[in-house]
């Protein structure tokens, strides 16, 4: 199970040129406004996808946050930090998906402000069976899986090693939400914010358009410079989570002519039919290569060094190898590929 948004267990820069309108960045504790009422934060993260992006909404009675961040003592000091500058209170706390470095502080958050959170059903409740390593998504699950996809009995065991990690990162968890459902829109302000779910990197991840501001809040569905982590789970083990997510990036693709996107990591920019069509390319590519390996029977574990031409600790080796079973079923789906269960026990595809 991810331990920290997108993801990325493969960073590498991908077609297409998004153009940035922002060169500063902000401090931890300091913020930007990037669009009338629109701030932009950043927070910093203990991996090397150093920090993430979290977001302002300003209204004239009160101020929307965009995600919270992970749970650290430097995430809280620069969170307090921007709380004492606000001239208004918290009205509400938005949660684009389950990931640590999204919900991690959102428990605090609530207690410190008393705002009310709001989430999807989906991220709500996948949180929790996450934190309490129930129904197939807990780090024994994961192990397992990924063993019968193929991946070494070290790796494995590095993998079982970091046991807790999600809840160092969400230590406490929020007991009650307000649901959020495709289609649903948060007025703040004068500007409506329309909920967009989308799939394939989280069950159920909330990204938020403002027609007004012409703004995206893309979460880390779509990101300017990094691929995300298109991720299956234990608990869905034949899911064509790629298919999903290419299917939602196309529905951003189609937002206006040329919105401002603000992604969970990078910076905010302009660029997104374009950074979606360089997204399709780029996955395109990744499949055609793992569909020529599969000459000869392949299993996740086998193809890691296809996709990833580096070496990966054991945080990126949970992501990459969420990612490469993602491309061998989306091919299964398509009857590119076939599925066989050798006499090990390992699960190995092949072209027909």
């Amino acid at each position: 199970m991810t331990t920290v948004a997108p993801a990325a267990a493969a960073p590498g820069d991908l077609a297409g040129q998004p153009r940035y309108p922002f060169p500063d960045l902000p401090a931890p504790g300091e913020r930007i406004e990037v669009a009338p009422g629109v701030w932009w934060l950043r927070m910093p993260l203990p991996f090397v996808l150093d920090h993430i992006n979290l977001w302002l909404l300003e209204s004239p009675t009160g101020w929307t946050i965009v995600d919270t961040g992970i749970a650290s003592p430097e995430v809280q000091a620069a969170w307090e930090t921007v709380l004492a500058g606000l001239d208004k209170p918290v009205e509400r706390i938005v949660v684009t998906h389950f990931h640590p470095d999204h919900l991690g502080l959102a428990t605090w958050l609530m207690a410190r402000t008393g705002a009310p959170l709001a989430m999807t059903a989906g991220e709500y409740l996948t949180a929790h069976a996450v934190w309490h390593q129930s129904a197939g998504h807990g780090t024994e699950d994961m192990v397992d899986f990924f063993r019968q996809h193929g991946l070494d009995a070290e790796r494995c065991a590095r993998l079982a090693a970091r046991d807790g990690t999600y809840r160092k990162g969400v230590p406490e968890l929020p007991r009650r939400y307000d649901r959020l459902i495709n289609g649903d829109t948060i007025r703040i302000g004068d500007a409506d914010w329309q909920v967009i779910t989308g799939y394939g990197h989280a069950p159920e991840h909330a990204a938020l358009f403002s027609c007004k501001h012409d703004v995206l809040i893309s979460g880390d569905m779509v990101l300017p410079r990094i691929t995300t982590n298109v991720s299956v789970f234990a608990a869905t083990p034949r899911a064509d989570s790629l298919s999903h997510y290419l299917e939602s990036v196309a529905r951003y693709g189609a937002l206006g002519d040329d919105p401002l996107v603000l992604p969970s990591h990078g910076r905010p920019f302009h660029g997104l039919g374009e950074r979606v069509a360089a997204l399709a390319a780029h996955h395109d590519e990744r499949l055609a290569d793992v569909e020529a390996a599969c000459a000869e029977a392949q299993s996740a574990g086998d193809l890691l060094p296809v996709l990833f031409k580096r070496e990966l600790d054991a945080h990126q080796v949970m992501f990459a190898m969420s990612e490469a079973i993602a491309h061998l079923n989306f091919l299964e789906h398509a009857r590119r590929l076939h599925r066989e269960t050798g006499s090990d026990g390992v699960i190995r595809f092949r072209r027909p």
